[in-house]
């Protein structure tokens, strides 16, 4: 296979798993270890790849990837998360659901629950949601990210305040090796920290690919989390901080 088929296809496990290793490209193309490395620093240099040791992950950067490319990525492990989630979600209760596509995929578990009130600053959320007779459906204010469907800004800031809710599922970005949270837009960084300062409980759902990006962006650390929802085993050094903060990590 040449460089031009096996670059896009590299992108393409890359986007999936969040990192590519030399030694597996060059087992899964059979072509040797240099042919890959030369693969991964052309697209080092064309900005699509950033090079670690033994492979690449894709760029830190500022911007996120599209909302539609994130629809697709790890839909399974998403869809596994959100049962997992959902699992832990008792009827009766105020929730809050933010932006994202992993809280998307929650609130399509949540069908099948009974009287929740549902705030949230995701317009694909409440759009789910309208679905359920049984769940009351408020949408914050604020401005409209035509991207994704999201509200941030000031005004969904103080529409959340005027709230205090049981349990707040939130996503995220990135998560580094520190347990921090990360996230690209300043604007609803300041949203989900209003969510977290709002909320008795709180969840992170977060597949395996949230491990091998960054984003420039602090929202909060896993320690003032309840609970984190993933698809994958964390690093050993956070799986033992998160031990020590008691914060729960739930593997689906």
């Amino acid at each position: 296979m040449s460089q031009t088929f096996r670059q896009p296809e590299i992108l393409d496990i890359a986007r999936r798993d969040g990192k590519v290793t030399v030694e597996e490209l060059a087992g899964h193309f059979g072509v040797t270890l240099q042919t890959i490395r030369r693969d991964l620093a052309d697209l080092a240099e064309a900005g699509r790849l950033e090079r670690v040791h033994g492979g690449a992950v894709l760029p830190s950067g500022v911007a996120n990837i599209g909302y539609e490319e994130r629809r697709v990525l790890h839909h399974d492990a998403k869809t596994a998360i959100a049962r997992a989630c959902a699992a832990e979600i008792p009827d009766n209760i105020a929730l809050f659901l933010n932006i994202g596509t992993s809280t998307e995929a929650v609130a399509r578990e949540l069908l099948g629950h009974a009287n929740l009130m549902v705030v949230t600053n995701n317009m694909n959320v409440a759009n789910i949601l309208a679905a359920n007779p049984g769940c009351e459906v408020i949408v914050t204010g604020g401005h409209l990210r035509r991207a994704d469907g999201g509200l941030v800004g000031t005004l969904a800031a103080e529409t959340i305040r005027q709230f205090k809710f049981d349990l707040a599922v939130i996503g995220c970005s990135a998560l580094d090796r520190d347990g921090d949270l990360l996230d690209f837009d300043i604007r609803e960084v300041g949203v989900s920290q209003t969510i977290l300062r709002q909320s008795r409980r709180t969840f992170l759902v977060a597949d395996h690919s949230k491990f091998a990006r960054s984003a420039p962006a602090r929202i909060a650390s896993l320690s003032e989390l309840d609970c984190l929802l993933t698809d994958r085993p964390l690093p050993p050094d956070l799986a033992r901080a998160c031990d020590g903060w008691h914060t729960r990590v739930v593997l689906s």
